[in-house]
């Protein structure tokens, strides 16, 4: 993996909106996630496009999981958060952006991604508990597209965006960890010494199912870009401030 440091989370998302960026102008088809962590990038790509330094418009897009039983048009549905937070304000059509339908199930959403010849880049977070998408501690490292029922510290953690905790559904449709792995490239941010522990054990420990995100050590090409409080706990934090000082001129 290559870890990149940044002082704050608005540095992150800035690095984050470069590589981005850069997929987008070349009709890349674009993996995008939801939650918290993200918006700052998706703000910077917007103010990008209204400048007119980025189009979005020869780009397909595939969002990484949706609530079970939450209507589409629910405001913290998943299809309605990512046109709120993004798409509506760029140029992608609308009907190229797709996400996971309970109706259909994991297999439909399976074969809609290889129909559109995969994913080129996968935007992540991770959770506290290390999960990626809504791939629990527990989750296959080989999984595709499926139900999954959510552990309490991830219900916590988004009843933030609910009334309260009860409001929040337990059952989601996501795609799995080896959906994931087969985006040609998986790019993953997290920010605050909340993610410290998660960052530490997916940068640093070994690969298990008991963190999600460690999966990342099994891809060809994945980048984490962390700002200073989420790379806190990293052991080995300043030679990745080393590689990063010396990486080779392109």
């Amino acid at each position: 993996m290559d870890i990149l440091l940044r002082p704050t989370a608005t540095d992150v998302a800035v690095a984050a909106a470069d590589i981005l960026a850069d997929f987008a102008r070349r009709g890349a088809t674009l993996g995008l996630a939801t939650g918290s962590t993200p918006v700052a990038t998706y703000r910077e790509l917007i103010r990008r496009y209204d400048a007119g330094e980025v189009s979005f418009a020869d780009c397909r897009a595939f969002l990484l999981d949706e609530y079970i039983g939450l209507p589409r048009d629910h405001e913290q549905s998943y299809h309605r958060t990512i046109r709120r937070e993004f798409t509506s304000h760029v140029d992608i059509p609308d009907e190229a952006v797709h996400g996971p339908d309970p109706e259909q199930g994991g297999q439909a959403y399976e074969d809609a991604i290889t129909a559109a010849g995969g994913v080129d880049i996968q935007l992540l977070g991770v959770g506290t508990n290390g999960h990626v998408g809504f791939n629990e501690p527990g989750s296959s490292l080989a999984s595709r597209t499926r139900m999954k029922t959510l552990h309490p510290q991830t219900v916590a953690d988004n009843a933030r965006f609910f009334d309260s905790a009860d409001e929040v559904p337990i059952h989601v449709l996501t795609q799995g960890l080896g959906t994931i792995r087969r985006a040609g490239h998986l790019l993953l941010l997290a920010t605050g010494a909340g993610k410290a522990d998660a960052v530490h054990k997916l940068v640093e420990g070994p690969v298990t199912a008991s963190c999600p995100a460690s999966v990342l050590q099994l891809h060809e090409y994945a980048t984490v870009i962390v700002d200073e409080a989420a790379a806190s706990r990293l052991h080995d934090l300043e030679y990745y401030r080393f590689i990063e000082a010396h990486q080779p001129r392109r």
